[in-house]
């Protein structure tokens, strides 16, 4: 009998100790249970970048010289020879082509000759009416032969005068046998050859001008009105990391019946000699009175009651939200003017469920 009682109190003592060590087991478990934090919730988020509200156009274009001459000679005559080529660059006072100076050296010569002869027959009036006047003084001689002297003096220094204007006249000539720049520029074109004959001022050599380059686009009818306002930069093809700034000098009266746009000619103060005629440039016109804003999809917009909102994103993973000013509304999206700064990360799906106190995870960004 006293045997059945220790063996029951010795049970009752093992089951009293698996007890004690579930319920410790247990404590354990929900400590760890209580430790283990929150899983982070994945969200797709959008980078805010402000631009104008009205966007950018371009367009592309060409770069011509705003002068282009078209050099002739000021005399007719035989072409002797051309010095230049297309490409050649130029100087003042450098010689592009001459004439044959034969028929021209001869009109010189000829010029000359009555120049000589105007001298001697005037040498000759004059004295003529020197002897009249004296002859007059003393009675020997009457008025109409001293007006007839006179006449013929007076003749003959008219005679003199345009015997010096031509010999003037026929060494101008035949200085302009020889066609010279007038200005520093390249040669874009060359239209005669040796052997041709050539009117007066008919175009023999195209020289465009360095002394400044302009950009030539086509710009369509609506944004007329903004090329004439706005703001204007350049950047050529082949550097287009650099920009140049632009200022309208002039834009066609009508437009072109073909393409229906109007040429626009932007001249480019800034152009050194890096900027090559011919090159093909990019145009871009700015409003500048615009307002800066932001387009984010309106899925990232909260609103409950309260001012429009947004979750911000920090590289920590949490959430911050923070009201914004709406400009508008669009169909897929929202354009906002502040509240948000340059570069920050919106949440831009679920929005409505998102607790401010759990921790996110960037899974995906999209750019707007």
């Amino acid at each position: 009998m006293l045997g059945r009682s220790i063996f029951a109190g010795y049970s009752r003592l093992l089951a009293g100790l698996s007890l004690a060590l579930v319920a410790i087991a247990l404590t354990g478990c929900n400590d760890q249970v209580a430790e283990k934090p929150a899983p982070s919730r994945p969200v797709l988020v959008a980078t805010v970048h402000y631009e104008a509200e009205s966007p950018e156009r371009s367009f592309v274009g060409t770069i011509k010289p705003r002068i282009e001459t078209d050099m002739g000679f000021r005399v007719p005559g035989k072409v002797a020879r051309r010095l230049v080529e297309v490409g050649q660059t130029v100087d003042v006072g450098q010689p592009l082509a001459t004439l044959d100076e034969v028929d021209l050296k001869l009109q010189a010569e000829q010029a000359e000759a009555e120049f000589r002869a105007a001298t001697g027959v005037l040498a000759q009036a004059g004295a003529a009416e020197q002897r009249a006047r004296d002859l007059r003084a003393k009675g020997w001689a009457t008025d109409a032969q001293l007006d007839q002297a006179k006449a013929a003096a007076d003749e003959a220094r008219a005679r003199l005068n345009r015997a010096e204007r031509s010999v003037e006249l026929t060494r101008n000539s035949l200085s302009y046998a020889t066609l010279v720049a007038d200005t520093r520029g390249v040669v874009t074109a060359t239209l005669i050859d040796a052997g041709q004959v050539v009117a007066s001022g008919q175009t023999a050599i195209r020289v465009a001008r360095f002394a400044e380059k302009e950009a030539v686009v086509a710009i369509p009818e609506t944004l007329v009105g903004r090329a004439k306002e706005g703001v204007a930069t350049v950047s050529l093809w082949s550097e287009p990391n650099r920009k140049y700034a632009a200022k309208l000098r002039e834009v066609a009266p009508s437009a072109d019946p073909a393409t229906r746009t109007y040429l626009a000619k932007f001249s480019l103060p800034d152009a050194g000699e890096d900027v090559s005629l011919g090159m093909t440039a990019t145009l871009t016109l700015a409003d500048s009175l615009t307002e800066r804003v932001a387009r984010l999809p309106l899925s990232s917009l909260y609103s409950q009651g309260g001012d429009p909102s947004l979750y911000i994103v920090d590289d920590k993973g949490e959430v911050v939200l923070k009201p914004v000013v709406v400009k508008s509304y669009e169909t897929n999206c929202v354009v906002i003017s502040g509240g948000v700064d340059e570069g920050a990360k919106i949440v831009v799906l679920g929005v409505q469920k998102l607790d401010p106190t759990q921790k996110v995870r960037v899974v995906s960004s999209l750019s707007f």
